[in-house]
């Protein structure tokens, strides 16, 4: 038996995740401790935090795996920037002097920083870590598995096949074909923050129609096996770390978006660039439905398991449950970066000996709030803080009076999505709600949408196509019915979609919905991330404390500690 701590760093998302005789302790992403947003420093923090959580000694693991290979990375990014010299001349320097400053010594640097020996710590390999990390947290024993990001080592997409508890290999595609630097550099085109505004391509997408289709098929080329080409004068991912994009894609699209320009989608201007991601976002699509073809016929598997960036794009997820032939999909909640340490742990775990886990049924592998330090910083703050008996009957009351309520239980989410445990709830059946989250407390595009959670006996009542293996962890769209539309229309998307969450009984929010069904109500909520645009979910106390005190939500509830402002 063997307790093995996997690190994610150095790219962005960086994670700790602790593995203990084949089961998963804790998987906590450093930015949720830093509060720096996408934190992709060396993860100490959070690698304590789990060790912490775990009651382990550094000095007691068998194993640190850091869950790629630095040196394959550097090979690569060496032999891509003398391949496009001398285009590439400005960023030879920076490019080799940051994979050589740091990312080639992280063996040293976790022994150093952690306190283990050198010896024990080991390398995996960026994509074997993503398979690893979607197939062994499955319901599945056979499983086709699709990995695609932007780049690991070389590799940016991957066909697997996973059987028991052992991942195979069976084709690659390599760089600098990448479906994730593709969507990233129309990400940057409209004005978006790399590796960090793709979900909101995501969203926009939807307020537009496909008509640049024949403009985004010049870029991206798929061919009939499955297998796909970037057009690369279009890109600049090859000779240009700052640039995701040419002077050749401007010509063909237009002048990149502005990002310091508000949004107004009933503007000529800005529906063109929501037209453009339409086509981008259907050109993915398209994409991923013959990787995913190409998968079944090489595995015969029913069930697919998929991870890497390029997974978290939950509108496409939903189209391959539709389309692309399997039976069952399944995608972790941490699927980009961040989930690689997960799987890097899971799978070095499985070499030493231990089972594989038991599949991953709830995403709360963080740290707990403490209602007793909420409540005295509530009174420190001038807010008034109780104690309560039922926090789901008090919520129920809040919500229904219509007011916005913040839900803070339990260990925090693994993953980029707020799953019932750092939440800002509000009821679905008033459209105005939404705006007033966007504009007021959220301060983000109006585009953006905000997901309905539900418990899974209710979720067919108004949702198509669930419950299913993605909608535990909000990584797919359904179609909202008639039913849906009329009487939950705040949760329905622009296209009639929404990112559903259903929650199992002893789900976080379970109680809370179980409740509002007891009164009537239907037994939904909108679920958003309790965080401020541009920083990573709140984690404790102090971080819910600090934004109640900067936006006007209503009420908040931490552990049984209920928080109201004084004057209300």
């Amino acid at each position: 038996m063997a307790a093995v701590l996997g690190i994610s760093a150095h790219y962005h998302d960086a994670a700790a995740a602790l593995v203990v005789d084949g089961k998963i302790v804790a998987a906590i992403q450093e930015e949720r401790l830093s509060r720096m947003k996408n934190d992709a420093g060396v993860p100490v923090r959070a690698a304590r935090a789990c060790l912490a959580v775990g009651a382990l000694d550094p000095r007691a693991l068998d194993a640190v795996v850091f869950y790629e290979n630095p040196y394959g990375k550097l090979e690569r990014v060496l032999g891509s920037i003398l391949g496009a010299f001398p285009r590439s001349y400005g960023q030879f320097g920076r490019a080799i002097g940051s994979q050589l400053g740091d990312k080639v010594w992280i063996v040293d640097e976790l022994a150093e920083r952690l306190g283990v020996e050198r010896t024990r710590v080991r390398l995996g390999e960026h994509h074997a870590s993503h398979a690893a990390s979607a197939f062994l947290t499955s319901p599945f024993t056979n499983a086709a598995i699709l990995t695609v990001d932007g780049v690991g080592e070389e590799t940016t997409t991957a066909i697997w096949h996973g059987q028991g508890a052992e991942v195979r290999c069976l084709e690659r595609i390599v760089f600098p074909h990448s479906l994730g630097l593709y969507y990233s550099a129309f990400t940057a085109w409209l004005g978006f923050r790399v590796n960090e505004g793709e979900y909101k391509v995501m969203g926009l997408a939807a307020f537009g129609a496909p008509r640049f289709a024949a403009e985004v098929a010049r870029t991206l080329k798929l061919a009939e096996d499955g297998s796909f080409e970037l057009d690369l004068s279009f890109f600049a991912h090859t000779h240009d770390a700052d640039l995701a994009f040419t002077e050749a894609l401007e010509r063909l699209f237009g002048p990149r978006r502005s990002p310091m320009r508000a949004w107004d989608l009933a503007s000529p201007e800005d529906q063109r660039y929501a037209d453009v991601a339409a086509s981008v976002q259907a050109a993915l699509e398209l994409a991923l439905l013959g990787l995913a073809r190409r998968t079944r016929a090489r595995t015969g598997a029913e069930a697919l398991c998929l991870a890497g960036g390029v997974a978290l794009n939950a509108v496409a997820n939903g189209r391959l449950l539709r389309e692309s032939g399997f039976g069952r999909i399944y995608v972790q909640p941490a699927a980009g970066d961040a989930g690689g340490a997960l799987g890097a742990a899971l799978k070095v775990s499985h070499e030493l000996g231990d089972p594989r886990p038991a599949p991953l049924a709830d995403a709360a592998l963080g740290l707990a709030a403490d209602p007793a330090e909420a409540s005295a910083l509530a009174g420190a703050l001038g807010f008034l803080a109780r104690r309560i008996d039922d926090p789901a009957v008090a919520a129920a009351e809040c919500l229904q009076r219509g007011e916005l309520v913040a839900w803070v239980q339990g260990r925090f989410e693994w993953g980029p999505r707020a799953l019932g445990q750092r939440s800002l709830l509000a009821l679905p059946a008033d459209v105005a709600v939404r705006e007033r989250l966007n504009r007021v407390v959220k301060e983000r595009e109006p585009f953006r949408p905000f997901a309905p959670a539900t418990t899974v006996a209710a979720a067919p009542r108004w949702f198509e196509d669930a419950p299913n293996d993605m909608t535990p962890f909000m990584t797919t769209v359904s179609r909202v019915n008639a039913v849906g539309r009329a009487q939950l229309p705040a949760a329905c998307h622009v296209d009639g979609t929404a990112r559903v969450q259903t929650v199992a009984p002893g789900g976080a929010l379970a109680p809370l919905l179980e409740e509002l069904e007891r009164r009537g109500t239907p037994p939904v909520v909108l679920n958003t991330s309790l965080n401020l645009a541009g920083e990573p979910i709140c984690a404790g106390a102090v971080d819910a404390l600090a934004l109640f005190a900067r936006r006007p939500l209503d009420a908040m509830l931490i552990g049984d500690v209920l928080i109201r402002r004084a004057t209300t």
